[in-house]
């Protein structure tokens, strides 16, 4: 489904015929991207107009695995970029050294970079890899201990926000061995996700309770508690003006939350615990 800023419906997308597990905007918003779990449901990735709903392009992901390129990750453990412009051309094959696939196990997450000709990647086998696009083979790689859950890329500040195990790390885009932040949380977190602007403190959720927390970036204090999902909060993201973040729940919901509770800014206000 398509909803505006309010959670208004707009339109509903129909086509796939299972589970959809993941959906982009472009940045101008014309466009959006829909994957469903590779093997658990049909199988497929579609590109649609976000204005008129009209498919543009299916992807077949069981034949292949899902800006004018499209970067798919999925259970397979494959990379594979899909040019617009070329929707019947076969997709480039991004393959670690020495394997036959990017990841030894499910790719957790794939980004792109500003400069479109570099992605980063990170699986649950621990392994976050930036890639060049000039070839198809990572240009650099750096090993956790446990498995990578979330990637985010912060465009404004310029930082990567990964998380595993009870750490939330933020590296700098450019490749490196160790990142510029680590801090250690009491709650292993699901998803992180920083504030666009200030860059002072981020949200995360947890798949270990209900509740959203948001942390000082210097020391790891919890400033902020909400409460309100009744399951399970697996992702979540700040608005690009910092105003807001969403957290996305087993409960099947999506909730906003004000970064300034009781400020006007439409019709969400988070009652801080």
């Amino acid at each position: 489904m398509l909803r505006d800023w309010t959670g208004d419906w707009i339109g509903t997308f129909m086509g796939h015929k299972g589970a959809v597990w993941s959906s982009k905007l472009s940045l101008d918003t014309a466009r959006a991207v829909t994957g469903t779990l590779h093997l658990l449901s049909d199988g497929s990735g579609a590109v649609r107009f976000a204005v008129r709903g009209e498919n543009v392009l299916t992807v077949p992901l069981e034949k292949y695995g899902t800006r004018t390129a499209i970067v798919t990750g999925d259970q397979t453990k494959k990379i594979r970029i899909f040019d617009l412009a070329r929707p019947d051309a076969d997709p480039r094959h991004l393959v670690a050294k020495g394997g036959e696939t990017a990841h030894e196990k499910t790719v957790k997450s794939v980004v792109w970079l500003h400069d479109g000709r570099q992605i980063v990647s990170a699986g649950e086998d621990g392994v976050l890899n930036w890639w060049d696009l000039r070839t198809t083979e990572p240009a650099y790689t750096v090993k956790f201990p446990s498995a990578i859950t979330s990637l985010e890329l912060s465009a404004p500040t310029g930082t990567l926000v990964l998380t595993h195990g009870n750490d939330v790390a933020f590296y700098p885009v450019m490749p490196s061995s160790s990142p510029s932040h680590n801090l250690t949380l009491p709650h292993a977190p699901s998803s992180a996700s920083l504030h666009p602007t200030s860059g002072d403190r981020f949200v995360a959720g947890s798949t270990s309770d209900p509740w959203v927390r948001v942390y000082g970036l210097v020391d790891g204090n919890e400033m902020e508690l909400y409460k309100g999902h009744h399951g399970p909060v697996h992702t979540v993201q700040y608005s690009p003006d910092g105003e807001m973040y969403a957290s996305g729940s087993e409960d099947g919901t999506i909730r906003l939350w004000q970064t300034v509770p009781g400020k006007t800014y439409g019709l969400w206000q988070g009652s801080q615990a």
